[in-house]
């Protein structure tokens, strides 16, 4: 059977922009912290070209705007430039107008870098959701071709398990929708798709779910990590929750020697060229996504 590519993406932001702390660290300090994302994504640029990988990589706007060359670079690699929005605030706590604004000043921004059209797009912790349907009509009307946006899992912090699984057009807007992996096992949607669950889990694990996807349903999956976690050595935050501690900090050492071997296990692409570039061969289904009561 033919090999079927895989999307690796890289979410460009700091230690200090996570969800998880954001109740910690105010984004009114971000700047007086010493930032580690330039040298981070310095060292993955640097993995995917040992590996002869081409990846998508979504940039925080706060982070373009301090480190255009870092952008320069990415792109000038081969790799595709999409956004993260500017300051990694949710879409869930943005109202139709600030969402709207949040992504064109991004988009924007990224242009102007770059010099190149940005297509792509994902929110905040994967927070297009139900309550924020309306989201995807934004993006559309801003000019991006698709979305990677929602996670069809249940979690604390995000998750729409109800969502397909595989890349979908949706039906309002006509953007493409493009859920990061989950594996189907007995009816339950389980995480396959990288982050936290790559570090924490074992690496066969990850092999697993990538392969069986792969091969049992012929899908490309869609992987995706940050700079943060290949830094064992940034500054550890207090207080917060074990939950937290766990999730953030376990592993941090290892990931960077998993992540080549998962770089050399699968073929790897940018989004645009896994997802856009063969919608004539394979046109994905076009979903009537129902916004909450």
């Amino acid at each position: 059977m033919e090999t079927i590519r895989n999307a690796m993406t890289v979410d460009v932001e700091d230690y200090f922009q996570v969800s998880a702390f954001e109740n910690v660290i105010s984004r009114d300090d971000w700047d007086a912290l010493d930032c580690r994302v330039e040298r981070n994504t310095t060292r993955i640029l640097d993995l995917f070209s040992a590996t002869d990988l081409s990846a998508t990589f979504f940039v925080l706007g706060w982070v373009a705007e301090r480190f255009p060359a870092l952008v320069r670079e990415i792109s000038a690699r081969g790799h595709e430039v999409a956004s993260h929005g500017y300051s990694h605030v949710r879409a869930t706590e943005q109202t139709q107008a600030e969402f709207g604004a949040d992504i064109r000043k991004t988009k924007m921004l990224l242009e102007d870098i770059t010099g190149v059209a940005v297509t792509g797009y994902r929110a905040a912790s994967f927070s297009i959701a139900s309550t924020n349907l309306w989201a995807h009509d934004e993006l559309a009307d801003a000019g991006h071709l698709y979305s990677s946006s929602i996670y069809p899992v249940r979690h604390d912090l995000y998750g729409m398990p109800a969502a397909p699984r595989f890349a979908f057009r949706v039906a309002e807007s006509g953007i493409l929708e493009v859920p990061i992996t989950t594996v189907d096992a007995a009816g339950r949607n389980l995480p396959c798709g990288g982050g936290g669950y790559f570090r924490l889990l074992p690496y066969a694990y990850a092999h697993w779910g990538i392969s069986r996807v792969n091969s049992r349903e012929r899908q490309p999956t869609v992987f995706y990590f940050h700079p943060w976690e290949i830094d064992p050595g940034q500054p550890r935050q207090s207080p917060i929750s074990m939950k937290t501690r766990v999730r953030h900090y376990t592993n941090l050492s290892r990931m960077e020697a998993k992540l080549k071997r998962l770089c050399q296990a699968f073929s790897w692409g940018r989004m645009d060229q896994v997802f856009l570039a063969p919608l004539s061969q394979n046109a994905p289904a076009t979903v009537a996504l129902r916004p909450a009561a």
